[in-house]
């Protein structure tokens, strides 16, 4: 989901550090009421396993480059579900930020685009497993019909994201819209993978239940609300 450089130029740039400041705000507060409930050092603990993590999902993972940006297996619902949502948050926005210092600066001017791309489909997800997931189960009993929802709305909101900022940047020409649309597609592979991938998580996290050190993990993992 690396937007491609020189899609977005020029003084349209300026939107995605908006975005990204209003992303990296929510986060914010997500994180002030992770502190809360399972205090600072659980939080930091679970931040840098989901920026390494991350970094090696960037680095390690199969990806490849297809139309206005690339393809990656992130797995984020993986991370919500394993870590919590502000967690995954900053872990997504630390891995990335690693990922374009060390290996890809090239990528640093549209860090404010990757990460609004990444976090807010991140947060609906978040809003959507309150809906879905019944408060007396916890996310190791998750269904694949659940997986499902959440990971096709994370990755759909990825593709949605994308999708706007290249034409944002590019416009409706037809050769960005056939770019866009491979992308969209290609895309479809990850939708595939990541509920088997949290499912097949989710149960070895449920083997683990009586030995995952407190504050590991997010409490809704092993624990309903």
């Amino acid at each position: 989901m690396h937007i491609e450089p020189g899609i977005v130029d020029g003084t349209k740039i300026v939107l995605s550090y908006a975005t990204a400041a209003a992303a990296g705000g929510y986060a914010v507060k997500l994180a002030a009421t992770a502190v809360r409930e399972q205090g600072i050092a659980s939080f930091a603990l679970r931040t840098v396993i989901t920026t390494a993590l991350v970094f090696s999902f960037f680095e390690v993972l199969p990806h490849f480059r297809v139309g206005v940006s690339e393809v990656h297996f992130i797995l984020g619902s993986t991370l919500f579900l394993l870590f919590g949502a502000a967690p995954a948050a900053f872990g997504l926005a630390l891995g990335l930020l690693l990922q374009g210092l060390f290996f890809v600066p090239v990528d640093l001017p549209q860090y404010g685009m990757n990460v609004t791309t990444l976090l807010v489909p991140l947060f609906a997800i978040n809003a959507l497993a309150a809906r879905i997931i019944p408060a007396k189960s916890a996310y190791v009993d998750l269904q694949y019909r659940q997986a499902l929802a959440l990971s096709t709305a994370y990755q759909s909101g990825i593709v949605a994201w994308v999708a706007f900022w290249a034409l944002y940047g590019a416009g409706f020409g037809a050769q960005n819209l056939a770019a866009i649309a491979s992308f969209a597609v290609s895309y479809a592979l990850v939708i595939v993978i990541e509920p088997l991938a949290d499912l097949a998580v989710l149960a070895f996290a449920k083997s683990l239940r009586s030995v995952t050190a407190r504050g590991l993990v997010t409490y809704r993992l092993h624990n309903a609300v």
